[in-house]
């Protein structure tokens, strides 16, 4: 059975068809709403209820709380109508034009820029580009039906290659073959793009960027479609992990902040080694914000990691800074039951 969905404030309709989630009948009939890793753990989808039932399936508790249900919030990346529907999400605009695309693509080059980190690169046919926004992310569809989820390195106008950043989980069937058998020239094919982690460059705003490990990888290409299209907000990123060596492409921040007078740079360490010998910021990533920051509410805040880096930066940010929730923008990397992520840098 069918059901209509209503979306406030700006009224357009849609139909979500039996077994559809809301999300997956809102993108099939072309209208943009956030979303990001897709299976109820990053919160990214979150939205109000305004009037009619639902299933809201199976997701993270985390991600949705019993107390938000209670005030109408839901996923709608899990929820399913059991009847008609009125929702309020703000609708984004600068993702209706992007097309996803399903492409064959070559790996042109690995390079291992860390223990756990290999930097992939990947070459789409002669006659094919992909076109995406900073921020978003590919799915890699392998041969037995699975998907592997990775966010897209490099910045749109950069497209010759697409680069990731690939973290090596011991156990996934993915990263496993990255950094195992695979090898320079085999084929894959994927799909994208997907997500809703961009800037709004219709702000003026300030932009504070949150990486945890390799969540740097969307951020990276966040930052220099910015640059590149001369945005001079203000622009901070802190970049958590957990040594030195973590840190797996050092130098392209130092680059950015000796040519950029609206860059700033501030590297995090979690578990610094004594051979480290470090004398910056040390803790967690979005403690140093919390430390720098009294009051958030003339800000915009990029948050890319784990789940739980994301999760208590919205709380904290929002409950004590007087972030704007909506001024909340975050990509979770979220891991399946075989230890991959979805979506993962």
């Amino acid at each position: 059975m069918s059901y209509q969905v209503t979306i406030q404030p700006s009224g357009h309709q849609f139909t979500v068809q039996d077994d559809e989630t809301i999300l997956e009948a809102a993108l099939r009939e072309g209208f943009s709403l956030p979303y990001g890793c897709r299976n109820g753990a990053c919160g990214a989808c979150k939205g109000k209820v305004l009037a009619g039932q639902l299933d809201y399936g199976a997701h993270s508790p985390n991600a949705l709380k019993d107390e938000e249900k209670v005030q109408g919030r839901a996923l709608f990346c899990r929820a399913k109508p059991l009847s008609d529907l009125t929702i309020e999400v703000k609708e984004i605009g600068a993702a209706r034009d992007v097309i996803v695309k399903t492409l064959p693509c070559r790996v042109e080059k690995l390079e291992k820029r860390a223990d756990d980190v290999m930097l992939m690169k990947i070459k789409l046919p002669a006659n094919e580009r992909l076109q995406f926004l900073a921020g978003q992310y590919i799915d890699f569809q392998l041969k037995d039906g699975r998907t592997r989820s990775y966010s897209l390195a490099n910045a749109p106008h950069d497209d010759a290659l697409l680069e990731l950043h690939v973290r090596h989980v011991p156990g996934g069937f993915f990263s496993d073959q990255v950094f195992g058998s695979m090898k320079e020239r085999d084929i894959l094919r994927l799909k994208g793009p997907f997500g809703s982690f961009f800037i709004r460059e219709e702000s003026d705003k300030p932009m504070i960027f949150i990486a945890g490990g390799t969540g740097f990888a969307p951020v990276k290409s966040m930052l220099e479609h910015a640059f590149a299209a001369h945005m001079d907000r203000e622009m901070v990123l802190y970049w958590g992990v957990r040594s030195l060596k973590d840190l797996y492409m050092p130098e392209l921040p130092q680059q950015w902040l000796a040519e950029r007078p609206n860059f700033s740079f501030i590297p995090v360490l979690s578990d610094p080694q004594p051979g480290d010998h470090w004398q910056g910021r040390t803790g967690f990533v979005h403690e140093a914000v919390l430390a720098d920051f009294a009051d958030l509410s003339g800000y915009q805040v990029y948050a890319c990691g784990a789940p739980a880096m994301v999760d208590r930066a919205r709380e904290t940010f929002v409950g004590t800074r007087k972030l704007p929730e909506d001024e909340f923008f975050a990509d979770a990397f979220v891991y399946a039951a075989d230890a991959e992520a979805a979506p993962a840098a």
